[in-house]
């Protein structure tokens, strides 16, 4: 189980003056139960990369299969199946809450399985479950207008809609932009605990590299419509030449340690959190002393 995307190239307004090429030749597998990152600057790629993985878009060039199946389907039968496979993909697009629309919390989630044909009683386990799983509690909020939560809140309502639906993949665009700190914080426990608890398969985008560090298990590296590297975040962080060419950076620690052992203090440079830092340099400090 998996999505693989295979010489995949994407031309938006091809055949016309404005015609431009946002991906191109790109390679990579999404495996079940990981936690994958995509990061790139802006104009990467990256979003019209995710449109894929769901049949939003389809590849000019190319095949995207989401457990062997191909999303572009060459006849009835394909068709079908393809449609089938696209569902298993939900997508939570950048500034999710846009994505709200109903009176209430619990009708905004109870939107996509009625429409999959679901009995009623179905419908408000799904609900149930789904708030559950994103830190909603049911009775505080379900008949709470969407429009009366804070940015965190909505932004959670909204992943809940997509869980409701009970995808087998899950892809976050930009999940934390715009959040406020705690949020942000809130909304990045939530996002763990979905991965952890359902062992969801997890894809998300961000430029944030601490995310990434805090978050991921696997690194989607973009630069100009192309894959540079997919890796762990810790073999990718370690080629600063491919990161400073893609206009990014490592995260913030993991430079830091990096300047303090250039400057003779012998401390670990693979760290990618703040704890592992603190402990590192306690640790040679001590050893000093």
């Amino acid at each position: 189980m998996s999505i693989e995307l295979n010489h995949v190239g994407y031309t938006y307004m091809a055949g016309t003056p404005f015609e431009r090429e946002a991906l191109q030749d790109v390679s990579l597998t999404i495996e079940e139960g990981s936690f994958t990152a995509i990061a790139g600057h802006t104009g990467s790629g990256k979003s019209t990369l995710v449109q894929h993985l769901n049949g939003l878009l389809h590849p000019t060039t190319g095949q995207v299969l989401v457990d062997g199946v191909d999303l572009q389907g060459h006849d009835k039968a394909g068709k079908k199946a393809a449609h089938i496979a696209s569902q298993q993909v939900g997508m939570v697009f950048q500034y999710a809450e846009t994505q709200l629309f109903e009176e209430t919390i619990a009708e905004d989630i109870a939107f996509g399985p009625r429409n999959q044909g679901l009995a009623e009683e179905a419908v408000q386990e799904r609900v149930r479950e789904a708030m559950e799983l994103t830190g909603l509690d049911y009775a505080v909020f379900k008949d709470r207008s969407p429009f009366q939560l804070s940015g965190g809140q909505m932004r959670r309502a909204a992943i809940a809609g997509v869980l409701a639906l009970h995808p087998h993949y899950l892809v976050l665009d930009e999940p934390t932009a715009g959040l406020d700190p705690s949020g942000r914080e809130a909304l990045i426990r939530q996002i763990r605990a979905l991965h952890k608890k359902w062992n969801l398969t997890i894809i998300f985008v961000s430029h944030s590299m601490e995310d990434i560090a805090r978050l991921a298990d696997s690194l989607i590296l973009m630069n100009q419509g192309q894959l540079v590297l997919q890796d762990t975040p810790l073999k990718v962080f370690q080629q600063t030449d491919l990161l400073r060419a893609a206009g990014l950076h490592q995260p913030r620690i993991m430079s830091l340690m990096g300047r303090i052992h250039a400057a003779g203090l012998p401390v670990r440079t693979d760290v990618m959190t703040l704890a592992e830092g603190v402990e590192s340099i306690r640790k040679e400090v001590r050893r000093v002393k």
